[in-house]
């Protein structure tokens, strides 16, 4: 049987990426407690494909990718992902993106109840070579309560959910877990948000807002403070978007930061 794939192609064009994209699996996430998260995961993965060659075996991604839904996965287990995918396709380099919802406990401020909170993540990495890198990033929702309608009414001011999206990169001191970069992050709005509230818990995060009001651009560069002050992290962006309760639209603020260059 000829393998089409194989035939020389003379158009000599490079690919920089050819895989396979929106792969769903049964994947599990290592946890900072020890264990792992059973998570819906969506994998894309890819390999660089040189001008001689006609097309990439699709079938060995799958090949690569399926036992790894049994096996508890981090950062270390990316780059033995990347390197399965590069011997299996005789590639040089190969990419990885894995997006997953997280769910962490949250306890309410007062009544001590407890529920789940869940949170958008991605795993990327890349192998290109020895040279490998990974990264991690996660949406967290927050509450912002506007410092300007604070200042100018007589009473109340308005709210917003402000979602607060960082991606990171790690330097040699460490890993920065999940719950931990969650934590981290949640620290810098008006308030945290949580799924389940009795009324006493909904009295404490309205007044605890109100204390503490934050415009978007308040909140960037607090987070941007506490990853610069984080050891483990030596890149970041960051953005924060804050879905207004008075208008149509969105406010938002970004900034991206490589602290080797600071």
């Amino acid at each position: 049987m000829q393998d089409v794939q194989n035939l020389p192609d003379l158009r000599g064009i490079d690919i920089q990426k050819v895989g396979v994209k929106d792969v769903h699996l049964p994947l599990q996430i290592a946890a900072k407690e020890g264990g792992w998260q059973s998570v819906l995961g969506i994998v894309s993965l890819s390999v660089a494909l040189p001008m001689q060659f006609k097309g990439a075996h699709m079938s060995r991604f799958m090949e690569v990718l399926l036992p790894w839904s049994r096996k508890p996965i981090s950062n270390v287990e990316i780059l033995a992902i990347l390197r399965e995918t590069c011997d299996a396709l005789a590639a040089q380099r190969a990419d990885i993106s894995i997006r997953f919802k997280y769910f962490v406990s949250k306890t309410a401020p007062v009544s001590g109840k407890e529920s789940v909170l869940d949170y958008n993540c991605e795993f990327t990495g890349a192998l290109d070579g020895k040279r490998h890198s990974f990264s991690m990033a996660v949406e967290v929702p927050v509450t912002s309560c506007c410092p300007c309608s604070k200042e100018i009414s007589d009473y109340g001011a308005h709210n917003q959910r402000t979602m607060i999206r960082a991606k990171v990169k790690f330097s040699s001191a460490g890993f920065l877990w999940l719950e931990e970069l969650i934590q981290l992050l949640e620290a810098e709005g008006s308030c945290e948000i949580y799924p389940l509230l009795k009324r006493r818990d909904e009295k404490y995060v309205t007044e605890a807002a109100y204390g503490n009001p934050k415009f978007v651009e308040d909140i960037l560069r607090d987070v941007v403070i506490a990853l610069r002050n984080e050891p483990r992290v030596r890149w970041f962006e960051v953005e924060c978007e804050s879905m207004e309760s008075i208008h149509n639209h969105s406010a938002f603020a970004c900034h991206v930061e490589d602290k080797r260059m600071v």
